[in-house]
């Protein structure tokens, strides 16, 4: 049988425990990376490629330059997103393996439907084949809110989303916040509700 070679670092050998326990490390990051943490970010990415600004300022995208792309949607037909530009618009961004956005999603349904022809919630999926984002939909009963299919994560390139669950909220006057992390459903409704009265 084959002895394996030595974990060597910076020309000293590292005892398995020591190995082990890098090992262990490493996985908890990559764990606690999977499901971000609440963090506001104030900015999102830009449809052309450069980083916009915060909400209210300046400098901040119109809605219909947010907004002017189509997705396919997780039942099947394209959703030409263009025709909600000037509307209140949020964005829930999830994968179909993230306890988190498993957690939340019930509130996320709720407050779309309290909003509903008030606030647009689009779910955008990504990270995960469609059959699991269809079994995510159904076991979380969140049907009733439209998800915007993102396998290649075009989507969320583009609006600068690294983690999730993130959200980001396009005002009807075109400006944008995003936020990366779960949204209680009190904090979530807030947030969007903002989006009509600002």
């Amino acid at each position: 049988m084959p002895v394996s070679a030595p974990l060597m670092v910076g020309g000293r050998r590292l005892a398995s425990r020591h190995v082990r326990a890098a090992t262990l490390l490493a996985a908890t990051v990559l764990t606690l990376a999977a499901c971000a943490s609440g963090t506001e970010s104030g900015t999102t990415g830009d449809p052309a490629g450069s980083t916009p600004q915060s909400s209210g300022s300046a400098d901040a995208q119109p809605a219909q330059d947010w907004l002017s792309f189509s997705a396919t949607t997780l039942d099947g037909p394209e959703l030409d997103v263009s025709t909600l530009a000037g509307e209140p618009v949020v964005l829930w961004f999830w994968a179909p393996w993230c306890t988190i956005c498993r957690a939340e999603a019930p509130e996320v349904a709720q407050v779309a439907a309290e909003l509903d022809g008030e606030v647009t919630v689009l779910g955008v999926p990504g990270l995960g084949p469609e059959e699991d984002m269809r079994a995510f939909v159904t076991d979380t009963q969140t049907g009733s809110i439209e998800h915007l299919v993102d396998t290649d994560g075009s989507l969320w390139q583009r609006f600068g989303v690294v983690s999730q669950p993130s959200y980001v909220f396009v005002a009807s006057d075109g400006s944008a916040e995003s936020f990366s992390g779960a949204l209680g459903g009190d904090e979530l409704r807030q947030r969007a509700k903002s989006l009509i009265d600002g």
